[in-house]
């Protein structure tokens, strides 16, 4: 088994990249991450906020790091993969958060020199809320990197464990719908600020009641549409908003989405 300098390196430190390593951060000390990025003046304030060193280039920040996360866009994976692929080791794991690349494709891009974990985070993880479908070949890792690796997804939020056929489903899922729900929150806030409403107070109004609506679902373990039904009396107010959201078709718009959104998964390479 080799040694290495850190325990995590980042290769990419957009708003996935940052949102992980605030997560560890909370769990592990500075010392024993590690991060490369392409703008450097970034790379100083980014290191001078959170007290981890960053490494001279990507191709040392992967050589340093037993756990690499690769949180850069799918358009940069050739060319980051050609820099560091003769830098890694058989028992280094890579966890990449792209989507549209299979466990197989990595394997063959890395020329099966590491082992991969996908995984597919959202932004809520800047907050400490996200959400991350995860895969991987169970029979390559030990039980200790098992545990690191759902210690990092954990670290910002929660973990699911899933079939790889199902990554797609998984950015339709959680990986692109945030911007469904901001949509959703920019709509009903603005249509109580028709009738009066202070915009702040609209924002703030709308946002609590989606977050304590989704901790209810996750929390009481109840179907939605109970839940639902729990806030529509007969004949009351609420029942007449969520018969003309099913006669202007909001069921079916969402549905919609997630097929354009899924069909576009399928096309990443």
């Amino acid at each position: 088994m080799a040694e290495y300098q850190y325990q995590y390196g980042f290769i990419g430190m957009g708003n996935m990249g940052y949102a992980i390593m605030k997560g560890l951060l909370k769990t592990v000390s500075p010392d024993q991450l590690t991060f490369s990025a392409r703008n450097r003046e970034k790379m100083e304030d980014v290191s001078a906020r959170t007290g981890v060193a960053c490494a001279e280039n990507n191709r040392a920040c992967a050589g340093a790091s037993k756990y690499l996360v690769l949180a850069v866009k799918p358009q940069q994976f050739d060319g980051v993969i050609g820099e560091i692929r003769d830098a890694m080791k058989p028992d280094q794991i890579v966890i990449s958060i792209a989507p549209g690349y299979s466990i197989a494709d990595l394997q063959e891009r890395f020329g099966g020199v590491c082992r991969i974990v996908r995984a597919m985070p959202n932004t809520p993880a800047l907050v400490g809320e996200g959400m991350t479908g995860v895969c991987y070949d169970r029979e390559q890792f030990s039980g200790e990197e098992l545990e690191t690796i759902r210690g990092i997804f954990e670290s910002f939020g929660r973990m699911v464990l899933v079939e790889e056929k199902l990554m797609n489903a998984v950015v339709c899922a959680s990986g692109s719908s945030p911007a469904y729900v901001y949509m959703f929150i920019e709509a009903l806030a603005d249509s109580v600020v028709k009738y009066g409403m202070p915009r702040a107070a609209a924002y703030e109004m709308v946002a609590q009641t989606v977050l304590g609506s989704a901790k209810m679902v996750l929390e009481t373990g109840e179907h939605p549409g109970l839940l639902k039904d729990k806030v529509c009396s007969p004949g009351g107010t609420t029942i007449q908003g969520v018969s003309a959201l099913e006669e202007y078709g909001m069921r079916s718009a969402v549905i919609k989405a997630t097929d354009a959104c899924y069909e576009k998964c399928t096309r990443i390479k």
